[in-house]
């Protein structure tokens, strides 16, 4: 019995030496993934402390010196043109379209005939009137010369003369209605297309045909209120179209409107622009240049250059950022801001922010920070035309 009884106590601990066993290595996995896990953290962090201490590669751009170049001070502007003199011929009455006398396109005449209307009624009762009107004038001299007389009363002549009066205006009236049977062209000028056929009957308004005087036309555009010290009447102004590319018009300023509109404190300027070969149509936009001033020199640099923001203009400037390992210099790119005052071209004028041969960035500054490291590849520069040309393909 006392042999059993030992044997259940070595069972009891062994059981107990394998419990013990087995909590001293859960509680050893337990502090190595503790140990594990900071040691891991530990790593990332020195991980991306160094990512961030390595520097990023620089940037590949173009550049170019700022240099002061001689610049014509201008006021840039859209317009419509429209003519000096030009109307849709129209009908005062209604009427059959008898004849047309002229065609599409054609230059007219100062009081050319254009449509003759059907008149044969209308010119019936004008000469019924004139004939009524020739009896009052025979009955008024007849009573006159017995007036003379006593043979008749001063009343009767006085009738006789209202009468006459009456028929005389009647035939003025019916001689007008005649005449506006025949359209004419108010002033010299070229006709445009017409729709209206002999036989097409026609009401007051309808539009028959458009006359245009095309020698000389106006350019309206409007500027801004602060522009107005810069401009007079009988300044020289050039227009272009993209209907003729390359070609300029010249013309003068003519009016001033006196008054600005308070909602966009723009002022309407017109502008006469001579047009001797019909080149230019009235309807048409034109870019409107105004020259202002005498030449400056300003510090130019291509358009391309200058980042707009609704803080301000900026460029970037590549300074000398030191030496690096291998003994050559680091070049940095520094955001500026600049002040600009127009464009001409593909270039634009700088007026404060930066200094005579500065070296600034002229493409590729989107990729660019404040203090990011640049390499100057100029195997492509960006245009930098004063005045370009289109080119034909």
């Amino acid at each position: 019995m006392s042999e059993t009884k030992t044997s259940e106590q070595g069972h009891i601990r062994k059981g107990m030496v394998k419990r013990m066993v087995i909590m001293l290595i859960a509680v050893g996995l337990l502090f190595g993934g503790i140990f594990g896990y900071h040691a891991y953290v530990s790593h990332m962090k020195n991980k991306s402390m160094a990512a961030r201490k390595q520097k990023p590669p620089p940037q590949t751009v173009s550049a170019l010196r700022v240099r002061y170049l001689p610049w014509q001070p201008q006021i840039k502007a859209v317009g419509s043109l429209r003519a000096v003199r030009g109307v849709d011929v129209t009908s005062e009455i209604s009427g059959l379209v008898r004849r047309i006398y002229f065609r599409s396109g054609e230059e007219a005449g100062k009081g050319q005939v254009l449509v003759q209307l059907d008149a044969d009624t209308d010119i019936a009762l004008l000469h019924s009137l004139e004939a009524a009107a020739q009896l009052s004038r025979t009955i008024y001299e007849r009573d006159k010369k017995q007036l003379a007389i006593q043979a008749v009363s001063k009343a009767t002549l006085d009738a006789d003369a209202a009468d006459l009066k009456s028929r005389l205006a009647q035939v003025a009236q019916q001689k007008a209605v005649v005449g506006k049977k025949t359209i004419r062209a108010s002033f010299a000028g070229q006709l445009g297309i017409t729709t209206v056929n002999p036989g097409q009957y026609i009401n007051p308004g309808d539009a028959i045909v458009t006359l245009q005087l095309m020698d000389l036309l106006y350019a309206d555009f409007n500027l801004p209120q602060q522009r107005l010290s810069s401009i007079h009447v009988g300044q020289t102004v050039t227009a272009g179209t993209d209907a003729y590319p390359g070609r300029e018009f010249t013309g003068l300023i003519t009016s001033i409107n006196p008054k600005v509109d308070p909602a966009t404190r723009n002022v309407l300027v017109e502008a006469s622009i001579k047009n001797p070969r019909h080149k230019l149509l009235p309807g048409m936009y034109v870019t409107v240049d105004i020259r202002t001033g005498q030449p400056r020199m300003y510090l130019t640099l291509p358009q391309t250059a200058v980042t707009f923001n609704p803080y301000g203009e900026t460029v970037f400037v590549i300074t000398n950022g030191g030496k690096g390992p291998d003994g050559k210099p680091i070049l940095i790119a520094r955001q500026t801001l600049v002040t600009t005052d127009g464009t001409r071209g593909d270039q634009v004028a700088i007026t404060s922010g930066l200094k005579e041969g500065e070296l600034v960035v002229t493409s590729g500054q989107l990729k660019l920070k404040n203090g990011s490291p640049v390499v100057i590849n100029n195997m492509v520069q960006p245009a930098n035309n004063p005045a370009p040309k289109p080119v034909d393909d």
